[in-house]
């Protein structure tokens, strides 16, 4: 197999990925690619076991739990996840709220763990789920420990809207941003999803570059602006005794 052909294998899993289950037809019109050639890939990954169709028709694809197992003892991830459990507990304790722990992948920020609230109304992402950095309070908690030029560089590339109040607007984000590092945790209000608000901090290692990230999400009823101000710095005081943790271990 070329390396163009991973390339594509791997292109084809993370598509899969992106929206859950898929047939042959959209999967080839998204990665624009013949059918013959995306079935011929979709069936190497069957054999792999990565992939399986669903077994109610029409016949769609999605991944196995192959992903998962392989992935659980990746190195950054679940060393960070391990040591945030504890501080995370006490976050959701103290809030009652969804706790979010995500880590920084290129433009977006991947849900590596999630604590659920016990309230019937809440916030909800499946682990896994990735989002643009600038449309979340975890993202925007990480760009915060950008400097200036990984911000242009990030804007130049476009900022995409999923909600009807995702920050679009260059100069607001950037306003946006300079508050964080102002207070030390990122608000977002509907950014990411319609009717939800959250707060987040960054997890940095030893030299300040932000490895992950902190946030506490729930329905805007609930946490209005005043609660966002409340735990907002609970967040980032959670954020700084995992960063703590980080410093002894050295890098991870």
């Amino acid at each position: 197999m070329t390396i163009n052909s991973v390339l594509t294998a791997f292109r084809l899993l993370e598509l899969i990925a992106e929206v859950e289950k898929v047939g042959l037809t959209a999967l080839s019109r998204t990665a624009e690619l013949p059918k013959g050639s995306v079935q011929r890939y979709l069936l190497t990954l069957k054999e792999a076991g990565w992939i399986a169709e669903t077994p109610e028709p029409p016949v769609q694809w999605q991944l196995t739990s192959r992903g998962f197992s392989v992935c659980k003892n990746a190195g950054s991830p679940s060393d960070i996840r391990q040591i945030a459990m504890p501080h995370l507990n006490n976050l959701q304790l103290i809030t009652t709220e969804t706790i979010h722990l995500a880590v920084p992948d290129a433009r977006d920020v991947v849900l590596i763990e999630r604590l659920d609230t016990s309230h019937s109304l809440r916030a909800f992402l499946p682990i896994g789920d990735r989002n643009p950095m600038h449309a979340s309070a975890t993202g925007l908690a990480i760009m915060s420990r950008y400097d200036n030029d990984q911000i242009e560089d990030y804007i130049s590339q476009g900022l995409l809207q999923v909600a009807e109040k995702t920050i679009t607007d260059p100069s607001a984000l950037k306003e946006k941003i300079e508050r964080a590092r102002e207070l030390g945790y990122s608000t977002n209000d509907r950014g990411l999803s319609d009717g939800i608000c959250s707060t987040g901090a960054a997890i940095v290692d030893a030299e300040g570059k932000p490895i992950a990230s902190v946030s506490v999400s729930g329905p805007a009823s609930r946490l209005s602006p005043d609660k966002l101000e409340k735990y907002g710095p609970k967040a980032a005081a959670a954020a700084g005794a995992i960063s703590d943790e980080v410093y002894k271990l050295g890098p991870i």
